[in-house]
């Protein structure tokens, strides 16, 4: 995290009650790089066709030429590529695929936001938030359950 977005956490801890309105010079070429190398390498690539190797081959002008668009509010995403995955129904379960550098600012956007609300969620919570899951979810009812006294 950088230090500008560890000020605005501490920021939403202490003032509960303040409202962001200016959110977007949180996303920098350095925000939009660790949201980059925070994708999956192996990845499939969106409608663009662009893979993530190809993209780190020239990742600096492409982060600074992306962070321009964004910031002029000439970016604009690309349709997502729509695949199928057969469930154990018969069923399929549609999937979108996000094109690359939408995937960038969407990562660099959450890591924003997530700076705010993070603060808010309480000790118990798992759903959707970063290093945790349902997996960590099931170990804490279990030592609740072992160390507690329950009915």
């Amino acid at each position: 995290m950088t230090q500008a977005l560890d000020r605005v956490r501490k920021a939403a801890r202490l003032k509960k009650k303040e409202r962001f309105t200016a959110l977007l010079h949180h996303i920098t070429v350095d925000t939009l790089q660790m949201a980059f190398y925070a994708l999956r390498r192996k990845a499939a690539p969106g409608v663009d066709g662009m893979t993530w190797q190809d993209y780190e081959a020239d990742l600096e002008p492409r982060l600074r030429e992306l962070h321009e668009r964004v910031h002029r509010g000439a970016y604009r995403p690309q349709p997502s590529r729509r695949t199928y995955i057969p469930k154990a129904d018969g069923k399929q379960r549609p999937l979108a695929i996000a094109a690359l550098e939408d995937k960038i600012v969407q990562g660099a956007t959450v890591m924003v936001l997530n700076a705010i609300y993070e603060g808010d969620f309480v000790g118990f919570s798992y759903g959707f938030r970063p290093g945790r899951g349902p997996h960590d979810a099931l170990d804490a009812l279990t030592v609740a359950i072992t160390t507690r006294k329950v009915n």
